[in-house]
């Protein structure tokens, strides 16, 4: 997700929600409210990142770091099962390849050249709609209304929403940037589908830390030519503080926080709640970075927001809260 807003693909592994202990205190959204507005606050810091040193070495950074706190802290939240067997090293090695070296080789690549408000909107919400449509031409699911309709709403809001880019200019670059944030966008949908089938005996959080360890490696390898463009010694302690706040904010922490809300509200729910990661993305990327989006790219970001709710969910949210009351 990151991965930002994303990471959604674990989600379905974890299966139903576990009972809560009676009597608990604590609400699960809460911490799922803090994890949509890290993964949101993901692409807005990296874009700031990127300005100091080569998308590639920024990737690589983030997580590398990133892969190396879950490994530290996984024997805290699995006592006993965090090692690796060796029959789950190839399908966590190639969900490493899809989620983390290609989704942030690419993604970093279109934070380099397009503002990261379009990649907070592209790709969290583009990607459910991908994931859908593959699973309908797979036929791993039915082709139901909802999701028919659903998918016919959200590519009328994504051709919106790039004539609304094409409309406020930017030239080629922008358009490079664009390009790529769709690109990342189908790297985790193809990742989506793979996870459901590969990593559904592998808990999530495990499998996100191995899979991370494995991406990132080859995210290294692919920034190796450039670590000599680094004025390693230049680079300030902001930048040094705002690669911590990526590693252990929208890196680490929002995957801990994202995996108990699993838990206790199932997928479902939590799945939902990924579609406000455009919402903190947008903000931030207001207020940190002066970026805007006009009208057309806003319609066409509702209209996609519009489908991707209905292609994924449909009637079963309506049908769980009646039954919830």
């Amino acid at each position: 997700m990151s991965t930002e807003t994303d990471d959604t693909a674990a989600a379905p592994a974890a299966g139903t929600a576990a009972a809560r202990p009676p009597g608990g205190l604590r609400h699960p959204l809460p911490p799922l409210l803090v994890t949509m507005a890290l993964w949101g606050s993901g692409f807005v810091v990296s874009k700031i990142v990127v300005e100091d040193v080569p998308h590639s070495v920024a990737a690589t950074l983030r997580f590398g770091s990133g892969a190396v706190v879950l490994l530290l802290i996984l024997p805290l939240i699995l006592p006993g099962r965090a090692g690796i067997r060796k029959a789950e090293i190839r399908p966590l090695a190639i969900a490493g390849l899809l989620g983390v070296f290609l989704y942030n080789a690419v993604l970093f690549f279109g934070l380099t050249y397009a503002p990261a408000v379009d990649g907070a909107i592209i790709v969290p919400i583009l990607s459910p709609i991908l994931t859908t449509a593959a699973a309908l031409l797979l036929r791993w699911e039915k082709a139901q209304w909802h999701r028919v309709a659903g998918l016919a709403v959200g590519a009328a809001g994504a051709v919106l929403f790039f004539l609304g880019v094409a409309g406020a200019g930017g030239g080629r670059d922008r358009l490079l940037g664009e390009l790529a944030y769709v690109v990342a966008a189908v790297s985790w949908a193809a990742y989506t589908m793979i996870g459901k089938r590969i990593l559904v005996h592998i808990e999530p959080v495990r499998a996100t830390a191995y899979s991370m360890a494995f991406g990132s490696l080859v995210l290294a390898a692919l920034a190796a030519p450039d670590y000599g463009d680094v004025d390693w010694g230049g680079l300030s302690a902001g930048f040094w503080w705002t690669m911590a706040f990526l590693v252990f904010g929208p890196t680490a922490l929002a995957y801990a926080l994202f995996y108990r809300g699993v838990r206790e509200v199932g997928p479902t729910t939590a799945s939902v709640l990924m579609f406000l990661v455009p919402v903190s993305g947008t903000l931030l990327s207001f207020l940190l970075l002066d970026e805007s989006i006009g009208v057309g790219q806003s319609v066409g970001s509702l209209f996609m927001l519009l489908g991707a709710v209905l292609a994924v969910t449909g009637p079963k949210l309506f049908r769980r809260r009646t039954a919830e009351q």
